[in-house]
């Protein structure tokens, strides 16, 4: 697909790093290159973001026009400074992780690529996750050429219908190739509408229905419902980072593996309330990064 190239900048941002947005994992197709920049496919575009100073650079191409497409994929709409400062009058915890990855942004993913991408993300390391979705990509997306090099969108869910177990299990998926095919094939013939789950206000019946997709268990929902343009900040993603994050600060047991979900979840909501999943993201950067 040879497409012109378009740029687009906003100055004095103060409230967008680049790690910390793209290595809090959030995201999978974002990689680092050499200046420091980062490149990511974004639906049909391939974007390269930059920040110099105070202002972030947007160069792409693709479809899409860029500037609407970089307000709603980084949330331009919301007032993070509002959110951090909010966070931060709970505790010095959370000031403190505030000021670690005072940068992070929730990013308004795709919510199919969303879903296809966690049940991967299951019992699985970042490179490896990565490097199945280059492949699945690769060989049902479309091609993009950008600065000489070619970058792949992710399959649309027809794209990847046309992929057998089998197929799948070639491309490095392992247990997770019928989880990846029957969810696939439930999405394609709506057996669950993506559209419908979009307009449903009511968060439990949403987490139910991602419930009911083969490889998606308690975690990868709350993933799902967080990180894609489903948007719900209420959900609270628990991983052995953020369980042990929340055992040191907050619940204090002497083993925490003995730490039960529900506690966790019940604390979470307790002190963070609807801006909880805002709040496990710099509780979980920080604890991983520092």
């Amino acid at each position: 697909m040879k497409l012109e190239e378009k740029n687009y900048k906003i100055p004095n941002c103060n409230t967008f790093e680049l790690k910390d947005i793209f290595e809090c994992g959030q995201c999978f197709r974002w990689n680092e290159q050499i200046d420091g920049s980062y490149i990511g496919v974004v639906k049909n575009n391939v974007i390269k973001v930059k920040k110099e100073g105070q202002d972030v650079t947007f160069q792409s191409v693709g479809e899409d026009n860029l500037q609407e497409l970089v307000t709603n994929y980084f949330d331009f709409q919301t007032d993070y400074e509002k959110i951090k400062q909010t966070l931060s009058n709970i505790d010095e915890n959370m000031k403190t992780s505030i000021s670690y990855g005072k940068g992070i942004r929730i990013l308004n993913q795709d919510l199919w690529e969303t879903i296809i991408s966690f049940i991967i993300s299951a019992n699985n390391n970042i490179p490896r996750i990565k490097g199945i979705i280059e492949r699945i990509s690769k060989a049902y997306g479309k091609e993009i050429v950008f600065e000489n090099k070619s970058y792949y969108t992710f399959p649309t869910s027809s794209e990847l219908s046309k992929a057998s177990i089998a197929d799948l299990r070639s491309l490095g998926l392992g247990f997770r190739d019928v989880r990846v095919y029957e969810t696939t094939k439930m999405i394609q013939t709506k057996q669950v509408d993506l559209e419908k789950l979009k307009q449903e206000k009511d968060f439990e019946v949403v987490r139910n229905t991602l419930l009911t997709l083969p490889g998606v268990g308690p975690k990868v929902a709350d993933c799902i419902l967080l990180f894609s343009s489903l948007k719900r900040w209420e959900a609270f993603p628990i991983d052995v980072w953020v369980r042990r994050v929340m055992n040191e600060l907050y619940i204090k047991k002497p083993d925490e593996t003995k730490v039960k979900k529900e506690e966790i979840q019940k604390i979470a909501h307790e002190k963070f309330g609807p801006l909880a999943g805002i709040a496990q993201q710099y509780l979980f950067y920080w604890k991983r990064e520092a």
